[in-house]
């Protein structure tokens, strides 16, 4: 390959081309109708969407422990190795059917509704008689949003922060209507099956409080009724602070008279958290009771700014905030191509992620933080056959590595409960983890079906997480205290679990299956479990050289590293080409029951693994391509992550257009107006998977020790600019383009080391010393 031809020079500004800045507002000239409408606000454990109703405003509220049910409630699953062997003999004499039967009736819980809850509604009812010229905004760089309007020729505004600095919801209200407010305000929650949830009282005359306990009265376990009674206990305390007017109670409600400035302050402690809940919203509210306004948004600002502004994207736009942004999208709906749509849900998905995952909390569910219900749909739980991953994507490549805490925290706790469902259901170390689970890190399988979650590729899929986390932090602390034991204890299972294939004695997963997806048998019946499912293959291949990887760079020699270093080498291949060309999901050539999957698990080596690539792979990696081909002819990607999933493989492909073709989909088919992907309903997986695709399209680190700077730039990307990205080996990028062609860049490096830079078939090897930046310009 050729070199790069280039001047450097250390630590000098060489930037020629600087794009203006872009802002990063959602703005709407209407209110929210819809709960999909609304504007989410979040500290990583408490949030709100936000209406903007003039006069009628709510606020829907969410605390992301409020789950009913508790550690201990329910069991494993009845099933034992004698039951493991036999659905394995199954397998072996061909009968599907029986195998699918037995891993639900024995191995799984069946069906389970346990879910997160809403946290209730805070109301607001004052008597203005219209409004004009409104505007609705969410400012994506400051965190908060705004709404503003016109009643009797007289300004209103409302401000929403939900503040880490002092965990609270802060609101203010301002009016220079010689009336002021006038109103009242109460806090409710949704009943559970006609039962009360919540109580609300006035503790004095500028203070609510709303508690209750989380109970799931129309609960599932094993597809029967549960009442579950028990759960998750809250205490929310809202103060009004006045400036002017009047504040008052009633015995359930704040009374608003006269006021042109008052500011709402919400905290809510939960006992999932501390013991004294109760005793902790007090002293939080007593933190902040005093404080002004402008000294909470000020504390706000530059805690949130901390974590924003360690990366930024721009891309050439014309108007930018000329339209709103559901004009937006019913533009790109007609054809058009919109940048600055494009860059804002870019930004959208960091803002998501900052605000609904910070260390100290629990990880983003299936909707991050933001859930009206009382029972959501798939429970706003953990899926980890891609949805709980896809969460995280963006977290190391956009510069966002510490939010992966709450995730790490999380399935440690998983694993930890897993290694109780290794040992008692099938007689084997290490530890198994479901497909899904819920606060409780319960570690049953839960599906009624064999198809939809009798999946063990979950503990695998997970470690590359922990791994991938290493690659890019290169912090040997972490990675000996909590990723090398998360891969060892998933290994173990693996490595206990592994039987021998009949046909050439390699060694598989059994029963296996390929996640929600079923093949058609040769009796012509519609099955899930096989031996040896694509995905099942990869991921085990897959942690199991994470974890050779690990143990080489710790020193670590075990029993454990040389059973997997011999069986690593022995695993029956899970990359396999039919004769049309495509990878096979399945161990044979099976007739697929849904050819057009949303779920494309058989490319798992491809992305968000590393097994498959250009350079080093050709044929699979063109196997890839008519695999993608395939599904999207036959109507995949239909939901908004398996949409986001296409933009990061078309990414791998290197392919700009592909990529920038799903980008278009997405937005035009899978994004409700306030930007949340729409599966639908609502999964928040699709903007995570989005942003972690865009910045895939720039940098590319997955090969070692290369760096691809914009492996896949589409030409609508004509000019641009990207600071703060990060890539494998903990190096953070810069860059500029210009008429489509790289013109700057610099690298700093966070350790010392060797890297190759590629870009456009030239290349560069560098070698840096720690906190060492270079800068080039072509």
């Amino acid at each position: 390959m050729k070199k790069f031809l280039l001047s450097i020079a250390l630590t000098l500004s060489l930037y020629p081309f600087i794009l203006a800045q872009s802002p990063s507002v959602l703005w709407y000239s209407q209110p929210a109708v819809e709960w999909e409408e609304g504007l989410p606000v979040g500290n990583g454990r408490l949030g709100a969407m936000v209406m903007g109703i003039p006069g009628q405003e709510h606020l829907q509220l969410n605390e992301d422990s409020l789950w009913p049910g508790d550690y201990k409630d329910w069991g494993l699953a009845d099933g034992k190795r004698a039951d493991l062997d036999q659905i394995r003999s199954y397998l072996l004499s061909g009968d599907n059917k029986k195998a699918d039967s037995l891993v639900v009736l024995k191995f799984s819980r069946k069906g389970v509704t346990r879910s997160h809850q809403t946290m209730g509604d805070l109301w607001f009812n004052f008597d203005w008689i219209e409004s004009k010229n409104y505007r609705r905004s969410l400012n994506l760089e400051t965190a908060s949003v705004l709404t503003q309007f016109i009643t009797e020729g007289y300004e209103v505004s409302q401000e929403v922060i939900a503040s880490a600095p002092d965990d609270a919801l802060i609101m203010r209200f301002k009016t220079n209507h010689p009336q002021g407010f006038n109103g009242q305000i109460t806090m409710s929650r949704p009943e559970d099956n006609g039962y009360a949830t919540a109580k609300t009282t006035a503790l004095n005359g500028k203070q609510l409080e709303m508690s209750g306990m989380i109970t799931q009265r129309g609960g599932q376990l094993d597809s029967k009724p549960v009442e579950i009674l028990n759960g998750v206990k809250f205490r929310t305390l809202l103060f009004a602070q006045n400036q002017s007017g009047e504040i008052t109670t009633t015995d359930s409600t704040l009374i608003v008279s006269g006021a042109k400035e008052f500011t709402i302050k919400l905290v809510s402690e939960t006992s999932f958290y501390h013991e004294d809940y109760e005793d902790e919203a007090a002293r939080q509210l007593e933190k902040i009771e005093l404080k002004s306004w402008g000294e909470i948004l000020h504390s706000h600002e530059k805690e949130y700014a901390s974590w924003f502004n360690r990366m930024s994207l721009q891309l050439e736009y014309d108007e930018a905030d000329l339209l709103a942004t559901d004009e937006r999208i019913e533009r790109v709906k007609n054809g058009d191509v919109d940048l600055h749509l494009e860059k804002l849900l870019f930004d959208y998905g960091r803002y998501l992620l900052i605000s609904s995952s910070r260390p100290g909390t629990n990880p983003a569910n299936l909707q991050g933080l933001w859930n009206r219900h009382i029972s959501a749909p798939w429970n706003a739980d953990y899926h980890l056959n891609i949805n709980l991953q896809m969460n995280y994507w963006p977290a190391d490549v956009t510069n966002l590595g510490e939010l992966n805490q709450p995730l790490f925290a999380f399935m440690d706790g998983v694993i930890k409960n897993g290694e109780n469902a290794a040992r008692e259901n099938f007689d084997m170390d290490g530890s198994m983890i479901p497909h899904t689970t819920d606060l409780w890190q319960a570690p049953f399988l839960s599906a009624a079906t064999a198809y939809w979650g009798s999946w063990i590729g979950a503990g695998g899929w997970i470690g590359r997480h922990y791994w991938d986390h290493y690659l890019f932090s290169q912090d040997i602390n972490y990675l000996e205290n909590q990723a090398y034991p998360a891969l060892s204890a998933i290994s173990a299972f693996y490595s206990d679990w592994l039987v021998e294939y009949p046909a050439d004695g390699k060694l598989v997963s059994s029963p296996s299956t390929s996640p929600e997806n079923q093949f058609i048998n040769p009796e012509g019946e519609s099955v899930a479990t096989t031996m040896g499912a694509a995905m099942d293959q990869q991921i085990i291949a897959d942690v199991f050289s994470s974890y050779l990887k690990a143990s080489e760079i710790l020193g670590k020699e075990t029993t454990l590293t040389e059973k997997v270093r011999g069986q690593l080498p022995n695993l029956r291949p899970g990359v396999q080409l039919a004769e049309d060309g495509r990878i096979l999901e399945w161990d044979q050539p099976y007739e697929e029951h849904e050819k057009g999957h949303r779920h494309m698990s058989h490319l798992y080596a491809f992305h968000p693994g590393d097994a498959i690539t250009s350079s080093e792979t050709p044929e699979a990696f063109d196997a890839v391509r008519k695999t993608l081909e395939y599904r999207l002819a036959n109507g995949g990607a239909g939901t908004g992550w398996s949409r986001a999933w296409l933009i990061n493989f078309s990414a791998r492909l290197l392919d700009g257009e592909m990529a920038h073709g799903h980008i278009q989909k997405l937005i035009s088919q899978s994004l409700y107006t306030n930007l949340f992907d729409a599966h639908p309903p609502f999964q928040i997986d699709g903007n995570f998977g989005y942003t972690a695709g865009v910045a895939e399209m720039l940098v590319q680190s997955h090969e070692n020790g290369l760096i691809r700077l914009m492996p896949a730039l589409p030409k609508a990307w004509t000019n641009g600019s990207a600071t703060g990205l990060k890539a494998r080996g903990n190096y953070t990028i810069d860059m500029t383009w210009q008429d489509g062609e790289l013109k700057t860049y610099r690298i700093q490096a966070g350790k010392n080391g060797r890297i190759l830079v590629y870009y456009d078939g030239s290349e560069m090897e560098l070698e840096l010393e720690k906190g060492q930046s270079v800068e080039i310009e072509l």
